[in-house]
């Protein structure tokens, strides 16, 4: 149950329902759906992205005013995904100081790398060098 309470609290965050610190645009996503990984089955995994993916289209649609891209989301989506199997993987059947240190470590930084590059990749803003 608590799994399920932290997904609906990192939702209701992303969405200004409850307060966050919009300054740094955090807000806890990553660290939710490692919990979720870590206490639920895969099987289950379904419902938080798929609350997030509903987030998400709110937020472009209505609260950004932007048309909303499926395509532009899918590696988002993955990414979600992949965090819960992380959780699952690394704490579901034994935690540790370095284990957690480990997700929490990984979480974001995977995220903004895959993010990021995509965002390179995909975009032509962006020119398609690797020279800074």
């Amino acid at each position: 149950m608590s799994a399920y309470l932290l997904i609906l609290l990192a939702v209701l965050s992303r969405i200004a329902v409850l307060p966050h610190l919009p300054w740094l645009n955090f807000t806890a996503v990553g660290g939710s759906l490692i919990f979720f990984g870590a206490r639920r089955p895969l099987r289950q995994a379904i419902l938080p992205v798929a609350l997030l993916a509903a987030t998400d289209y709110y937020l472009t649609v209505y609260a950004y005013n932007y048309p909303f891209h499926i395509s532009a989301y899918l590696i988002t989506w993955a990414w979600y995904a992949a965090v819960i199997v992380l959780g699952r993987m690394l704490l579901a059947r034994q935690v540790s100081v370095g284990r957690v240190g480990a997700a929490v470590l990984i979480a974001p930084t995977s995220f903004f790398l895959i993010t990021n590059f995509a965002a390179w990749v995909g975009s032509p803003m962006y020119p398609q060098t690797f020279a800074g």
